[in-house]
């Protein structure tokens, strides 16, 4: 599947144009690229289920939820959706975000750990930063993604010690890789095996993340 430039150029309309007027004029091409990005979701999801369980995959609604925003555009600017993995034994997500303007991502990672999520990760990144260090310094992961992304603390969590060697990890409220793309990009044909090839380099960092997060400190099922 290729995405074509008429999908781009009917979201940088959008940007110019969020309203309700001049969507419901134009709500025939928007349907038209819905159905299109349903089956791009479709089909990625069949061959993330070759390397992986997926419990559901979804594409996110254009329409905004304004209630508790200050912008009351009514419509995204993009195309978004992600893929969860299954049963909890497997953590971690896949998101995708096509926007013009260079502003297309293919993400994963962990966004809002819950609290005793995050404080199991730091208590493991304490304690050892040698595997995860391994993985995110690997060359694929390099190539990929450069680094592990995600907003930190400004000083130190609370019980670590600042002064922690790996605390450039452990003081990370979030825990994400990205690759963006440009336009040009996103439109060769080549794009969706990209997003295919992207998705399964995360696996090792995936794996890991799982395996802390269903284990306790000595290495036990959490029950």
């Amino acid at each position: 599947m290729i995405i074509k430039p008429e999908l781009l150029q009917f979201l940088e309309e959008i940007k110019h144009n969020n309203n309700r007027e001049w969507f419901n004029v134009h709500k025939e091409r928007y349907l038209v690229h819905q159905t299109f990005m349903k089956e791009f979701v479709s089909t990625i999801q069949q061959e993330l289920e070759k390397h992986d369980l997926i419990e559901r995959a979804k594409l996110y609604r254009i329409y905004r939820d304004v209630r508790f925003s200050k912008d009351k555009s009514p419509y995204k600017t993009y195309f978004g959706g992600w893929f969860k993995r299954a049963t909890q034994e497997r953590r971690g997500g896949y998101y995708f975000h096509i926007e013009p303007g260079g502003n297309t991502a293919i993400s994963g990672g962990f966004w809002r750990p819950n609290s005793a999520d995050l404080k199991r990760i730091r208590q493991e990144l304490a304690a050892s930063d040698t595997e995860i260090r391994a993985i995110i310094g690997s060359k694929n992961f390099q190539e990929q993604f450069g680094e592990l992304q995600g907003e930190a603390v400004k000083t130190s969590p609370r019980g670590f010690d600042k002064t922690h060697p790996a605390m450039d990890l452990i003081g990370k409220k979030q825990f994400i890789v990205q690759r963006h793309f440009t336009d040009t990009a996103l439109l060769q044909a080549n794009f969706m095996e990209e997003v295919i090839t992207i998705f399964l380099s995360m696996r090792p960092f995936f794996d890991y993340m799982s395996d802390i997060l269903t284990t306790d400190g000595n290495g036990l099922p959490i029950a």
